[in-house]
């Protein structure tokens, strides 16, 4: 009775506290949960429609100086399957994607030393001169990475690749903001700290980003709620920086961290009490990449309101030994089998079409 008191409070928005996160994802039925959640999505968007997006994810480099255990995707600078992408290799990609309705791209690599801010700059500049997209690129270590190297604030990094053509950041980098878990998982990469100030940099000048996190390896509940408490004070902070929260889970396959999946009901629960503990910011993916789509579909149970893109390219996941694909169709008849009208959008999450 206590769990479902509590939830009525949040769903007419109260805001929960970390004490209560904890306490209910130890503690709540897990229909209770999701029947919240759902709630909350509804009275923020009475329309009652899935999204979706088309875009397609290029990774120019998978040299990285970085080296993250959890990461299958990064090679050495002299391995003999190192590589920067080449520009008629870049422009057949946007090419193909735009024939297949992309209205985004999501440019990212490795933390590839050779490679300097004009080297973005260019790139960003010749996509805007041939194409009318959106490009939502570059994660929080890549931009700390460029402005290091160029020996500039992340400030003045960002302005000069905004005015390149670089359009708005995905989370991507975030893992678990927690420094306890990065110097574990990965060392070399930018501190929590490094990388919320990315992001509050971005959003002071327009820049709106998404924020992401990656449950399942090595992090207990506190690191968790330690990185939700980071988005959602940020987010106080700029008002709408933040478009949306994903909560991917960690892969196991073929990097150097290894261990065990989670089971799909645990994201499913945390993805929930996310929808409810995120008073402030609108959007909440579901992840089909990572959890497939049937649990992707039943997600929209669980408070989403997005299921991403249909992914017309994505390596990072795939190189963990995971492979999941989507067409267009099928991303249709999964959002209207849940009852909900499927929505193509755009970045902003501005809808383009109807199904």
């Amino acid at each position: 009775m206590k769990t479902r008191n509590l939830l009525n409070e949040i769903v007419t928005g109260r805001r929960m506290t970390g004490e209560e996160f904890i306490f209910l994802f130890d503690n709540a039925d897990l229909f209770d949960l999701a029947r919240a959640a759902n709630q909350v999505r509804d009275l923020r968007f009475p329309e009652k429609r899935g999204t979706f997006i088309i875009d397609r994810n290029i990774n120019y480099t998978n040299i990285c100086s970085c080296k993250c255990k959890f990461c299958a995707f990064y090679r050495k600078k002299e391995d003999n399957d190192a590589y920067v992408i080449d520009r008629n290799t870049l422009f057949a990609k946007i090419d193909e994607a735009i024939e297949m309705g992309a209205t985004q791209l999501m440019i990212q690599g490795g933390l590839n030393p050779d490679l300097n801010i004009e080297f973005f700059e260019d790139m960003f500049q010749s996509i805007k001169a041939r194409y009318d997209i959106t490009i939502h690129s570059l994660t929080a270590p890549e931009i700390a990475f460029i402005a290091q190297n160029a020996g500039l604030t992340l400030a003045q990094t960002l302005l000069r690749l905004q005015k390149a053509g670089l359009d708005s950041l995905p989370g991507g980098g975030a893992e678990v903001l927690d420094d306890e878990v990065r110097g574990h998982i990965s060392p070399n990469k930018i501190s929590t700290a490094g990388w919320l100030d990315v992001m509050r940099n971005a959003h002071k000048i327009g820049m709106k980003t998404t924020a992401t996190m990656v449950i399942g390896g090595v992090e207990t509940m506190k690191h968790r709620l330690h990185h939700l408490e980071q988005i959602r004070s940020l987010q106080d902070e700029s008002g709408d920086g933040f478009r949306a929260f994903i909560v991917w889970t960690y892969q196991p396959g073929n990097n150097e961290l290894m261990g065990e999946k989670i089971s799909s009901l645990e994201y499913l629960r945390f993805l929930a009490l996310c929808r409810l503990y995120f008073d402030n910011i609108d959007h909440i993916q579901g992840s089909w990449v990572t959890q497939g789509k049937r649990i992707g579909q039943l997600s929209f149970y669980f408070g989403a309101d997005d299921l991403g893109s249909i992914m017309l390219e994505e390596n990072v996941v795939r190189a963990a030994g995971l492979t999941y694909k989507m067409q267009l169709d099928e991303m249709v008849n999964i959002i209207r089998g849940t009852g909900l009208t499927p929505a193509l959008r755009n970045t902003a999450y501005e809808i383009l079409k109807t199904f």
